[in-house]
Protein backbone atom coordinates (compact mmCIF):
# COMPACT_ATOMS: atom_id res chain seq x y z
CA UNK A 1 0.00 0.00 0.00
CA UNK A 2 1.06 3.17 -0.82
CA UNK A 3 -0.02 6.34 1.18
CA UNK A 4 0.31 9.83 0.25
CA UNK A 5 -0.11 12.55 3.42
CA UNK A 6 -0.42 16.47 2.66
CA UNK A 7 -0.23 19.34 5.30
CA UNK A 8 -2.45 21.69 3.38
CA UNK A 9 -2.09 24.26 5.93
CA UNK A 10 0.55 25.39 8.97
CA UNK A 11 -0.45 28.02 10.80
CA UNK A 12 1.32 28.87 14.35
CA UNK A 13 -2.06 29.26 16.21
CA UNK A 14 -4.20 26.48 14.48
CA UNK A 15 -3.24 22.57 14.06
CA UNK A 16 -3.28 22.26 10.23
CA UNK A 17 -6.02 20.01 8.36
CA UNK A 18 -4.68 16.77 6.55
CA UNK A 19 -6.07 14.68 3.59
CA UNK A 20 -5.27 11.62 2.80
CA UNK A 21 -5.24 10.23 -0.61
CA UNK A 22 -4.86 6.25 -1.63
CA UNK A 23 -6.46 3.26 -0.47
CA UNK A 24 -10.18 3.65 0.39
CA UNK A 25 -10.63 3.64 4.26
CA UNK A 26 -6.74 5.24 4.54
CA UNK A 27 -7.83 7.81 6.78
CA UNK A 28 -8.90 5.45 9.53
CA UNK A 29 -5.80 3.59 9.07
CA UNK A 30 -3.23 6.74 10.15
CA UNK A 31 -3.59 9.74 12.32
CA UNK A 32 -1.84 12.33 12.61
CA UNK A 33 -0.72 15.07 15.27
CA UNK A 34 0.61 18.15 14.40
CA UNK A 35 2.46 20.87 17.69
CA UNK A 36 4.16 23.55 17.31
CA UNK A 37 6.80 24.23 19.72
CA UNK A 38 9.51 27.25 20.45
CA UNK A 39 13.16 25.51 20.84
CA UNK A 40 14.80 27.31 23.59
CA UNK A 41 18.30 26.20 24.00
CA UNK A 42 19.52 27.11 27.70
CA UNK A 43 23.13 28.12 28.85
CA UNK A 44 24.45 24.82 28.98
CA UNK A 45 23.36 23.63 25.42
CA UNK A 46 20.16 21.68 26.74
CA UNK A 47 17.42 22.40 24.23
CA UNK A 48 13.65 22.17 25.07
CA UNK A 49 10.55 22.73 23.50
CA UNK A 50 7.76 25.01 24.87
CA UNK A 51 4.22 24.83 23.17
CA UNK A 52 3.81 28.15 21.19
CA UNK A 53 0.42 29.65 19.73
CA UNK A 54 2.41 33.29 18.85
CA UNK A 55 5.56 34.20 18.58
CA UNK A 56 8.05 37.05 17.71
CA UNK A 57 10.36 37.68 15.21
CA UNK A 58 13.40 35.66 15.47
CA UNK A 59 11.85 33.30 17.35
CA UNK A 60 12.72 29.50 16.07
CA UNK A 61 9.37 27.14 16.50
CA UNK A 62 9.89 23.52 15.53
CA UNK A 63 6.55 22.20 13.29
CA UNK A 64 6.09 18.28 14.38
CA UNK A 65 4.15 16.06 12.98
CA UNK A 66 4.12 12.47 14.16
CA UNK A 67 2.23 9.59 12.27
CA UNK A 68 0.61 6.63 14.23
CA UNK A 69 -0.35 3.25 11.95
CA UNK A 70 -3.88 2.51 14.31
CA UNK A 71 -4.45 -0.69 11.84
CA UNK A 72 -3.03 -4.08 12.44
CA UNK A 73 -1.12 -3.87 9.50
CA UNK A 74 1.82 -2.38 8.03
CA UNK A 75 2.03 0.50 5.93
CA UNK A 76 5.18 0.91 3.58
CA UNK A 77 6.01 4.18 1.41
CA UNK A 78 4.52 6.17 3.54
CA UNK A 79 4.67 10.18 1.76
CA UNK A 80 4.84 12.79 3.77
CA UNK A 81 5.00 16.39 3.32
CA UNK A 82 4.98 19.68 5.88
CA UNK A 83 4.49 23.10 3.86
CA UNK A 84 6.77 25.95 5.63
CA UNK A 85 4.50 28.76 6.24
CA UNK A 86 4.63 32.01 4.33
CA UNK A 87 5.82 33.69 7.60
CA UNK A 88 8.53 31.79 8.26
CA UNK A 89 11.58 30.62 6.93
CA UNK A 90 13.50 27.28 7.26
CA UNK A 91 16.18 27.00 9.43
CA UNK A 92 17.96 23.75 7.47
CA UNK A 93 17.15 21.76 10.43
CA UNK A 94 14.80 18.78 9.85
CA UNK A 95 14.62 15.65 11.30
CA UNK A 96 15.01 13.20 10.18
CA UNK A 97 17.87 14.41 8.31
CA UNK A 98 16.85 12.14 5.16
CA UNK A 99 14.33 15.27 3.99
CA UNK A 100 13.92 16.41 0.75
CA UNK A 101 13.40 19.83 -0.36
CA UNK A 102 10.80 22.22 -2.53
CA UNK A 103 10.65 26.04 -3.69
CA UNK A 104 6.98 24.83 -5.19
CA UNK A 105 5.79 22.38 -3.63
CA UNK A 106 5.53 20.28 -6.35
CA UNK A 107 9.72 19.11 -7.42
CA UNK A 108 11.57 17.81 -4.43
CA UNK A 109 15.22 17.09 -4.19
CA UNK A 110 17.79 16.66 -1.87
CA UNK A 111 18.81 19.26 1.06
CA UNK A 112 20.60 21.48 0.22
CA UNK A 113 18.76 22.32 -3.18
CA UNK A 114 21.19 23.44 -5.65
CA UNK A 115 20.74 25.95 -8.95
CA UNK A 116 22.87 27.06 -11.42
CA UNK A 117 23.49 30.99 -11.80
CA UNK A 118 25.82 32.42 -13.97
CA UNK A 119 27.37 28.93 -14.52
CA UNK A 120 28.13 28.05 -10.91
CA UNK A 121 26.23 25.61 -9.00
CA UNK A 122 25.09 27.63 -5.87
CA UNK A 123 22.81 26.96 -2.88
CA UNK A 124 19.28 27.80 -2.97
CA UNK A 125 18.54 29.78 0.30
CA UNK A 126 16.45 28.47 2.84
CA UNK A 127 14.26 31.12 2.66
CA UNK A 128 13.30 30.13 -0.58
CA UNK A 129 12.04 26.54 1.13
CA UNK A 130 8.10 25.93 0.31
CA UNK A 131 7.73 22.41 1.94
CA UNK A 132 9.76 19.28 3.27
CA UNK A 133 8.96 15.95 2.36
CA UNK A 134 9.79 12.52 3.74
CA UNK A 135 9.56 8.71 2.74
CA UNK A 136 8.79 6.71 5.74
CA UNK A 137 9.45 3.47 4.13
CA UNK A 138 7.92 0.91 6.59
CA UNK A 139 5.46 2.46 9.44
CA UNK A 140 4.97 -1.06 11.23
CA UNK A 141 0.87 -1.69 12.68
CA UNK A 142 0.37 0.41 15.72
CA UNK A 143 3.70 1.81 15.95
CA UNK A 144 4.14 5.53 15.19
CA UNK A 145 7.15 8.18 13.35
CA UNK A 146 7.51 11.65 13.82
CA UNK A 147 8.54 14.15 10.99
CA UNK A 148 9.77 17.82 11.84
CA UNK A 149 11.27 21.02 10.42
CA UNK A 150 12.93 24.33 12.54
CA UNK A 151 11.69 27.63 11.25
CA UNK A 152 12.64 30.94 12.08
CA UNK A 153 9.47 33.64 12.66
CA UNK A 154 10.12 36.19 10.02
Amino acid sequence: MKYIITLRKVLIATAASISLMGVAHADDALKMQLSANKVVTNSEGKVSYIPVNTAPTGTVVQYKATYSNTINQDIKDLEVVLPIPANMTFTGEAIPNSAQASTDGKNYADIPLMRKVNGKMVKVPYSEYRSLRWNIRLLPAQKSAAVALNTTVN
